[in-house]
């Protein structure tokens, strides 16, 4: 079996297919807000498919991590209008601290190959 990397680091790589799965590192963005930061999120996710070859509607799981639960209402009104609707992954969502205390919201998605 092969494994395919997409913008290959020295710590990590953004993708890595493997099995006709797709898996992608962890996405933070930019902006004050978690709103601003999960549409940022959200855009690099959808770049990172379209390189894999895959898109939005095939995403299996997506892991998401907050740094405070109580903006979870506000990460979900961007992340509702992203989604596709016939096709919602398995999901969960958690509060953690995050890599730096500008970051609100990671999210971890795994998706089948087009």
């Amino acid at each position: 079996m092969s494994i395919r990397r997409i913008d290959v680091g020295a710590r990590m790589s953004g993708v890595v297919i493997h099995n006709n799965t797709v898996y992608l590192a962890g996405q933070v963005g930019e902006g004050e807000t978690v709103a601003e930061q999960t549409k940022d999120v959200l855009a690099q996710v959808d770049a990172l498919l379209a390189k894999a070859g895959t898109n939005k509607s095939k995403i299996l799981q997506a892991i998401i991590w907050l740094s405070d639960m109580s903006t979870f209402a506000e990460m979900n009104s961007v992340w509702d209008g992203w989604v596709d609707p016939a096709n919602t992954p398995a999901r969960a969502t958690g509060e953690a601290k995050l890599a730096a205390p500008k970051y609100k919201v990671e999210i971890i998605v795994t998706a089948a190959l087009d």
